[in-house]
């Protein structure tokens, strides 16, 4: 029992120095399980490959409109809500291969990060229902929104808090 005791304690310590008080309180503070309920699994981290974590942690500052946190091992955190975005720098091992198609936020001022993504040049060209994913428009499926893309191919979209259609 006093190993377990110490674990908890040491990874408590460990979340202390690499996470916000908020995200470790959330974290550590998670309720377990009602007996008879399904253990359903939580999203947490999100992993963007790119091949210049300086420049990538630089670009994502500039279109989030946060500050990231630089980690160990080429890594650039920054924090999504619940879920942390993960810029890692694979380039010593060869290419990045560019996320699924294509990674969602909600924004509540979709026009201010759309203008953002405008001044990086990272709108998307590809369309998407007829319409130029790279504008703001209402989807077929009721959600405001755009769609962007990293130097690194990795695809993103931008919606608008209060449209968003959960299927």
């Amino acid at each position: 029992m006093a190993a377990k005791t110490t674990t908890k304690k040491t990874a408590k310590k460990t979340l202390k120095n690499h996470v916000s008080k908020e995200t470790s309180k959330r974290l550590t503070t998670a309720k377990p399980k009602a007996p008879g309920q399904p253990d359903v699994p939580s999203l947490f981290r999100l992993n963007l490959e790119v091949g210049d974590i300086d420049e990538a942690a630089d670009f994502y500052g500039k279109l989030l409109g946060i500050i990231g946190r630089k980690q160990a091992g080429s890594r650039c955190y920054f924090t999504c809500g619940p879920v942390t975005l993960q810029v890692v720098d694979v380039s010593s091992s060869g290419k990045p291969h560019p996320a699924a198609k294509a990674l969602y936020f909600t924004v509540k001022d979709l026009d201010a990060i759309f203008e953002r993504a405008k001044a990086l040049g990272c709108l998307s060209g590809e369309g998407v229902h007829g319409v130029s994913g790279g504008q703001i428009s209402v989807r077929p499926w009721g959600e405001r929104s755009f769609y962007a893309e990293d130097k690194w191919e990795n695809p993103l979209c931008f919606v608008e808090a209060g449209t968003i259609y959960p299927g």
